[in-house]
């Protein structure tokens, strides 16, 4: 974790996941990106063309530049190296170009989450980030001031497909000292006897880096509801899961738990992409 993006809306919420990069980056002698995105109208690429379109934009960016220069002087980030970065481009885009060029190892963003209409049709930056990002996506739903990845909850169905981007999960967890709560959500619609789910999980982990561990299987009305349950009962740090970055109409159709959990868990969760 030693390159941590942190896209800054200057919200609560981004607040939130800045104090929690400060504290990885620290502990993994890491630096930290801060970005903000100034997003265009519309018809971005005219605005930029007009003239008279400019002063309005450079007001902006100045008032932009004023409040990450006052983010950056917060205490959390001292002796810290933190790059600031602010462009016009949509947010999510943005985002995801800014991972990839600079080569990060996590992305760290904050989320209120969303409800009702606005998740099914609008989503959020953070939903869009964590269905494309190639890298890892921490989401930090509220204050965190000892984060800590002691106990961390990864659940999955331990196929085959998961084998790869499981290794990032087991470097994060190995990284953080963590206790890898490996948990399987036996649900009515993709029932397993405890047998057959039991040598899935077996066959999965002896072929992995993973170090510190156990196997679960919990039993649940749908996967997202076991996740949330299982997280509480056993009140775990942080949740991980993987996605399968899905877009369009298959995306809508079939959704993704990864955003859903993003959306609805109170603990922090960490996606990674399969």
């Amino acid at each position: 974790m030693k390159k941590i993006l942190v896209p800054i809306d200057f919200s609560k919420h981004a607040e939130y996941a800045l104090k929690v990069a400060a504290q990885i980056a620290k502990k993994n002698d890491g630096e930290v990106f801060l970005l903000h995105m100034l997003e265009l109208p519309s018809a971005g690429g005219d605005a930029l063309s007009n003239s008279h379109d400019i002063p309005e934009l450079m007001l902006f960016k100045n008032a932009a530049v004023n409040r990450m220069n006052d983010a950056m002087q917060a205490s959390y980030l001292d002796g810290l190296k933190v790059t600031k970065i602010i462009q016009f481009e949509m947010a999510f885009e943005g985002i995801i170009k800014n991972g990839e060029s600079h080569g990060v190892d996590l992305i760290v963003m904050g989320s209120h989450g969303a409800r009702g209409f606005q998740e099914m049709f609008i989503g959020s930056n953070t939903e869009k980030v964590v269905r494309n990002s190639n890298v890892p996506v921490l989401v930090i739903k509220k204050e965190e001031p000892n984060f800590s990845a002691d106990k961390f909850v990864f659940a999955s169905d331990f196929s085959e497909e998961i084998k790869k981007p499981f290794e990032k999960v087991a470097a994060f967890a190995n990284k953080f000292n963590s206790h890898l709560h490996l948990v399987n959500i036996n649900t009515p619609n993709n029932f397993k006897s405890t047998r057959v789910a039991e040598k899935i999980m077996e066959d999965f982990v002896k072929d992995t880096s993973a170090k510190n561990f156990t196997t679960h299987i919990y039993n649940d009305i749908n996967v997202e509801k076991g996740i949330l349950h299982f997280a509480k009962s056993n009140d775990v740090d942080i949740i991980g899961m993987c996605t399968h970055g899905r877009k369009g109409i298959a995306h809508f159709f079939n959704g993704s738990i990864s955003e859903d959990l993003v959306n609805h868990a109170k603990r922090p969760v960490i996606t990674f992409k399969i």
